[in-house]
């Protein structure tokens, strides 16, 4: 029987003029035996950059930064660096974040070689026009703009939010593959190169969207308002361990879930089982009340002695960590015949 323990809150807003409003949504990096902690740090002023610790152990903090890690320094990310998320494909490290000017939220990449410079990619996700109509989830077609780390949007151009960007951590079938959100569906890209990421190619992946989205009622959400990635996806031998969010209407209010799927190893559009509850929702007082009420947020997740830790934003002020046996998660999935 599967039984999740959660460990209380591993990290809090502090003093410090960059995180003294709230402390959540860590991307989380477990390499050579170090767990690194990159969380989105939020001021009382509500602007985000990212923090960074390092876990003695996966509950116990070693070391912090009393200074930000990565802050705003585009005119696309001017009002924050949120919701990061951390994987490393062939010697670079790969962080996404959702990039906020004050009115579009949108998917950027910085990548790294050595955790310490980070070069900005720019933006990652189609520029979709808020005004385009949406038929059958399909847009018109993307803006005309380059995609570059220099990107200037006009202030007063809105549009659609695409978040909650994440690589899988080694390319499938020689391919780098990452998820994201445009509401209500989680969709999957595929591409050799980084480049290959302009509006050619955004406006070919529109007009085929549906066949690059991950089946909702596969992920056992279909009573669920949205869905949207939580942890880049974790390596089994049965299969891709993915981690996400779900929301829900209950009472009149929004309530964030975690859940949890199997996605194929070597067709991850492919959900090939689902886990038929929540993995975690919110009933501790930390992750009911917040600065967004009734919130659980997974952003990060590894494996350690045949345990799965995984690190959560409560109610968008707090990080927490919860784990569960993978043995006892895998005997649990009701698996799908296709």
């Amino acid at each position: 029987m599967l039984t999740v323990t959660k460990h209380g809150v591993v990290l809090s807003p502090s003093s410090l003029y960059f995180e003294n409003e709230g402390v959540f949504n860590p991307a989380v990096l477990y390499e050579d035996g170090v767990i690194h902690l990159f969380y989105r740090a939020l001021t009382k002023r509500n602007h985000s950059c990212l923090g960074h610790c390092i876990m003695e152990s996966p509950l116990k903090i070693k070391t912090k930064s009393i200074h930000p890690f990565l802050k705003s320094s585009k005119d696309y990310e001017s009002v924050g660096i949120e919701d990061p998320r951390i994987v490393k494909i062939d010697a670079i490290y790969y962080l996404t974040y959702t990039a906020f000017d004050g009115t579009n939220a949108l998917g950027a990449l910085a990548l790294s070689t050595d955790l310490h410079e980070f070069y900005r990619w720019g933006l990652i996700v189609p520029l979709i026009l808020k005004e385009e109509e949406l038929h059958d989830k399909i847009p018109a077609k993307v803006c005309e703009l380059s995609y570059s780390n220099q990107l200037k949007l006009d202030p007063n151009t809105e549009f659609i939010w695409d978040k909650n960007v994440m690589f899988f951590p080694r390319r499938i079938k020689g391919k780098l593959c990452f998820l994201h959100r445009i509401k209500p569906c989680i969709l999957i890209v595929q591409i050799e190169d980084l480049n290959e990421l302009n509006n050619t190619f955004w406006n070919d992946y529109l007009t085929k969207i549906k066949s690059f989205s991950l089946d909702c009622e596969k992920l056992h959400s279909s009573d669920a308002l949205y869905v949207g990635g939580g942890c880049p996806p974790v390596e089994t031998d049965k299969g891709w361990l993915f981690i996400y969010h779900a929301v829900y209407e209950i009472n009149n209010e929004l309530v964030y879930k975690a859940q949890c799927c199997l996605l194929d190893l070597e067709d991850p559009l492919r959900v090939v089982a689902y886990l038929p509850k929540a993995l975690l929702e919110p009933e501790l007082e930390w992750e009911k009340i917040g600065n967004v009420n009734n919130v659980v947020f997974p952003t990060g997740a590894f494996i350690m002695s045949d345990s799965v830790y995984i690190y959560y934003g409560g109610a968008d002020k707090n990080i927490g960590c919860a784990s569960f046996n993978l043995v006892d998660l895998m005997n649990e999935f009701i698996y799908i015949q296709n």
